[in-house]
């Protein structure tokens, strides 16, 4: 299982036909477990990156999806840089005390609530990516 550790919208990549690619996968790693923990004093996006990663260094898919949850907010709100007027310490204390991100303006309602549980404290409790993609696709047929 791969963990990317970093997703962010700086990190996507669209082609012409609208495939996304993943870039940068310099935090990326490898694990069969399904939960990678890292230590020591490394440079980590603080406002990307899920609490029980901050805490406690681990990561997993469920991690990955707490990054996808604000690569949501970013690009719904035309790549404003997440928990504006925060700095990354504020930032992390915020989100341990309950915080979340308002949804940004004219974001549809169905996407705000996707992003409210990939941003669930416990890990457990956050969407899968593939019911994600089940969920997205319907919403897309909406709009579309």
């Amino acid at each position: 299982m791969r963990f990317c550790r970093d997703l962010a919208a700086r990190n996507c990549l669209v082609s012409e036909n609208n495939i996304l690619k993943i870039s940068d996968f310099g935090m990326s790693r490898q694990e069969e477990g399904g939960v990678y923990s890292s230590s020591g004093l490394k440079q980590i996006p603080i406002k990307w990156t899920a609490p029980e990663a901050l805490n406690y260094g681990r990561y997993s898919s469920e991690s990955d999806v707490w990054s996808f949850g604000i690569l949501l907010w970013e690009t719904f709100s035309f790549g404003v840089c997440p928990y504006p007027g925060m700095t990354n310490q504020q930032a992390r204390e915020q989100v341990e005390r309950g915080y979340r991100m308002s949804a940004p303006q004219n974001c549809p309602e169905e996407i705000f609530k996707i992003m409210v549980r990939c941003w669930d404290y416990k890990p457990e409790n956050r969407p899968r990516f593939s019911d994600l993609q089940k969920e997205l696709t319907t919403i897309k047929r909406k709009f579309t």
